[in-house]
């Protein structure tokens, strides 16, 4: 029986669980999918089981989307051109990162019908997943990128491979069409966002790539000040849709039940 597992930190809210095993059944696959939390200084230990086919693929989270690099053989393309890996498979031997945030994005968004063309985008975090983000946004014709993050060197260390990115102090609030949480505020507690919700108005579109919980503060926030809003469940689909696709040579399906089961 093969074995996959997703690793984080915290991992407790990872649904990824629930949603592959779903499609191993599905498919019936011989294999089982498991999460793990672990430390900075268990990542290697667990490379070493993907290289002695202890483990036959692994989806990354929150905080090691980056960390994991130097223990991988290599990168594909779109790992190499963001710097983040949150899917490693085994090929001849070697043990390789890649990258389906940006699929998973940009799919989650044609499902939901947004058209980012010309939009000017507000990305709230400087984390790993951040570089897929505006990669994607990029490729699906955001006109404009303001990026913010509390520590402002992360911020910056990232316009140096994005350098059409425009860098806000933390706490203050450009002229946006859209502002996505990209933080892990929200995520294990109910800490807020200091966005100036009033200033903000209405109309404009709040997108939190957390979708565990369902409604974080920050999208509730801004429902009530009559934006729309949207959680990451959709890019977390079609994610991991794109990561089972590369470990079983399959595409499982996206359907009502699938796109439900992640609400039960």
């Amino acid at each position: 029986m093969k074995k996959y597992l997703v690793i984080g930190n915290p991992i407790e809210h990872s649904l990824s669980p629930k949603l592959h095993n779903h499609w191993i059944k599905e498919n019936n696959i011989s294999a089982v999918y498991d999460k793990k939390q672990l430390n900075e200084n268990d990542i290697e230990g667990i490379i070493n089981e993907v290289k002695n086919e202890k483990i036959d693929g692994i989806n990354v989270t929150v905080p090691f989307k980056k960390s994991i690099i130097p223990y991988l053989d290599r990168l594909t393309s779109l790992a190499d051109q963001t710097q983040s890996v949150n899917t490693i498979f085994r090929k001849d031997n070697k043990v390789i990162g890649d990258n389906t945030d940006i699929g998973g994005f940009e799919f989650g968004f044609k499902h939901i019908n947004y058209d980012l063309k010309n939009k000017k985008v507000f990305i709230l975090g400087a984390g790993g997943v951040v570089s897929s983000i505006i990669l994607a946004l990029k490729r699906l014709g955001a006109a404009k990128i303001y990026l913010s993050n509390r520590t402002k060197k992360k911020a910056e260390n990232l316009k140096k491979n994005f350098n059409e990115l425009e860098i806000v102090d933390w706490g203050e609030t450009p002229n946006f069409d859209m502002v996505i949480n990209a933080t892990s505020i929200g995520l294990i507690n109910e800490d807020e966002i200091k966005l100036d919700y009033t200033g903000v108005g209405s109309g404009k579109f709040f997108y939190d790539v957390i979708y565990n919980p369902r409604e974080t503060i920050f999208l509730k926030r801004a429902k009530l000040f009559g934006n729309k809003t949207e959680n990451g469940k959709m890019m977390f689909i079609y994610q991991a849709h794109q990561s089972f696709t590369i470990w079983h040579k399959l595409m499982p399906n996206i359907d009502e039940e699938v796109i439900n089961l992640l609400d039960q």
